[in-house]
């Protein structure tokens, strides 16, 4: 990717726009994969946006042990993608969404090694006003701005550990010591997130 400014011009009025006029896969058929849904969380910094990532816990039956991701989980019976998100996120870290803005979903993305189906929802929130509280599941919290997330000299591909095997992948370093690259189902949602913006030159360049 090449060097790109950092994002004054990106608000949430416009992030929700943008959104608005994607013509997305939100396909009622999810070929008998698992439903999921994910939340990406977004802060309006002074100059510029940061997004909310955990790093899960580490457990054996978990297989995404360890690995940085987005607060989210399966959908219950008669759950919608959206009402899922919000619920997981408050169980996961505390942050209850429904006083958050909604912005709108990504395409779904399904993952390459398991049958799953991942919806994104899209919150914006003052991350001044949230006390979050991990449970089990999560082993830390932190935001990353997208300055960062963009920069070329961050993006690399890399040899990645899945379920007892290995992939190269491509993948995000994140500045923030001693976590796990950034790769796989959260990886593809951050990029295509990061290719609306640029398409619609979001920047306000």
């Amino acid at each position: 990717m090449r060097g790109l400014p950092k994002q004054q011009g990106c608000t949430f009025n416009r992030i929700e726009e943008l959104l608005a006029t994607r013509n997305s896969d939100y396909a009622a058929d999810h070929g008998g994969r698992t439903r999921a849904s994910v939340a990406m969380i977004l802060h309006q910094a002074a100059d510029d946006l940061e997004i909310l990532f955990i790093q899960r816990a580490t457990h054996d039956l978990d297989p995404w042990s360890g690995h940085i991701a987005f607060p989210g989980g399966k959908l219950e019976e008669g759950e919608l993608e959206c009402q899922a998100a919000l619920r997981e996120t408050h169980e996961e870290v505390g942050i209850d969404l429904g006083q958050a803005r909604y912005l709108g979903r990504l395409a779904d993305v399904t993952g390459a090694n398991l049958p799953v189906r991942v919806s994104c929802c899209l919150f914006g929130l003052d991350r001044t006003s949230c006390s979050p509280v991990l449970n089990g599941e999560v082993r830390d919290l932190f935001w990353v701005s997208l300055s960062d997330l963009r920069d070329p000299g961050r993006h690399l591909q890399s040899s990645v550990a899945f379920d007892e095997r290995r992939f190269e992948m491509p993948a995000i370093r994140l500045p923030v010591d001693d976590k796990p690259l950034l790769w796989g189902i959260t990886y593809r949602l951050v990029m295509q997130f990061m290719c609306i913006l640029e398409d619609y030159r979001c920047s306000g360049e």
